[in-house]
């Protein structure tokens, strides 16, 4: 139970609530005028900036042994680098609802990879939610496969793929090598360099002619709030709330991620929100829901 004076816990779940589902407007917003790469790696670099001077104010900076190092390395490769990076190209293409409604399936895709690696049991209620979740990505392209071979949706459906994946490959690489450490802003610093350094080579290498003049403030604005708050503040009240609550509880959390990413792209960017659309939604959700849900 959640202790009725701990309004730090309430306001710590309002921000991982509120502030991941807004990333993917700002992604959408970022990838206007900047590299995609060049997005990441200012997001990751900046971040661990700020998470580099907390830790020499706290006094607390220092190496954390080879065995922890890579133990953070993996899930900095699969989950920042690739995941996140893939997603940033993805919206180059893709509206953010969509992103934010195909990204929600990764729970599913942990489930089917936790159960084929043996790292849960298969259960008929996890299949039945597993089923539930695809039959709503059917609802989103039930119009056939134009959309998905469209030019302006086929790169970023498989750029979106792949994240998905990496991000599922990523949680069940964490599951299985657990490294429980009470300094997280230590173990976050070296993911953020980590993800920075290999983000920032691919923008050299991709966009070596860039364009700064070209970036516009808006975009600008929306990297410095991914970076802010998308992977310093998220990261931190997120991390604070699971240690007081269940991480069954914090799934809730996903579900509100989505409907308040829908609704932004529908409010700010004028996407379009069809009936096939928020039967997707819905699906999709339930289907999470379905798979996760433990009677606590």
């Amino acid at each position: 139970m959640i202790p009725k004076t701990d309004f730090k816990l309430f306001f710590c779940l309002f921000i991982v609530a509120v502030v991941w589902g807004t990333t993917y407007l700002g992604i959408r917003v970022a990838v206007e005028t900047i590299p995609e790469w060049y997005i990441t790696s200012s997001r990751q670099g900046l971040a661990a900036l700020i998470v580099l001077v907390i830790l020499l104010y706290k006094k607390q900076l220092a190496w954390i042994g080879w065995e922890n190092f890579k133990l953070q390395l993996i899930p900095a490769i699969l989950m920042i680098v690739v995941a996140n990076g893939f997603t940033t190209i993805a919206e180059k293409t893709l509206p953010s609802g969509l992103t934010s409604i195909l990204s929600a399936l990764s729970p599913l895709v942990v489930f089917l990879g936790g159960t084929v690696a043996g790292l849960q049991k298969p259960t008929f209620k996890g299949f039945i939610g597993v089923l539930i979740g695809f039959l709503g990505v059917v609802f989103i392209f039930r119009d056939g496969l134009d959309d998905i071979l469209d030019p302006n949706y086929k790169t970023g459906v498989l750029f979106l793929s792949i994240a998905i994946l990496s991000w599922s490959f990523g949680t069940l690489h964490t599951k299985m090598h657990t490294h429980k450490s009470n300094n997280i802003a230590l173990n976050l610093f070296y993911q953020f360099s980590i993800a920075a350094v290999v983000q920032f080579i691919l923008a050299l290498l991709l966009n070596p002619n860039v364009d700064f003049t070209s970036w516009s403030a808006r975009s600008i604005g929306a990297t410095l709030y991914l970076s802010v708050f998308g992977s310093v503040i998220a990261f931190f009240a997120y991390h604070y709330a699971l240690k007081r609550v269940s991480a069954i509880q914090i799934t809730v959390l996903n579900y509100f991620n989505t409907a308040i990413a829908v609704f932004l792209g529908w409010l700010l960017l004028d996407e379009v929100i069809t009936t096939d659309f928020l039967i997707a939604t819905v699906l999709i959700i339930l289907g999470v829901f379905i798979t996760n849900y433990k009677r606590q």
